[in-house]
């Protein structure tokens, strides 16, 4: 079984979120859009668009999105079988939240690194 295949998403926080998200947009053309952050689209070789989309956002400090992590920031990676990957991780001792999230974006599972970082676990839906 493959674990992790990919980044699906770098999250964030920033002590002023908006002047930030302004930042990066100003001075390294990141498309900032009003949600804080942007879908990088893929591409193969010769430029060409292929199906997927790398997420970056920039959040506030004071968003409890990370949480029980302490870390201003969170890696979400692309898995392809979210429920069979949990198991193993759970049976190998590692700290998994409980709640998965299902939704038309994908299934989201979170575990802690042996540093107390949320990693956020992501299998995308069909054809993504």
């Amino acid at each position: 079984m493959k674990r992790v295949t990919g980044i699906g998403g770098i999250f964030f926080k920033a002590k002023d979120a908006s002047a930030l998200q302004a930042w990066y947009k100003q001075h390294l053309g990141i498309d900032v859009q009003e949600w804080g952050g942007t879908a990088f689209a893929w591409a193969d070789d010769e430029g060409k668009l292929i199906a997927g989309t790398t997420i970056w956002s920039v959040g506030s400090a004071q968003d409890d999105h990370f949480a029980p992590s302490t870390a201003a920031f969170m890696i979400n990676y692309r898995v392809e079988d979210l429920h069979a990957l949990v198991k193993v991780l759970r049976d190998e001792g590692c700290n998994v939240l409980d709640k998965i999230d299902e939704s038309e974006f994908g299934k989201f599972a979170w575990v802690i690194d042996p540093e107390g970082n949320k990693v956020e676990l992501w299998q995308p839906p069909a054809g993504q």
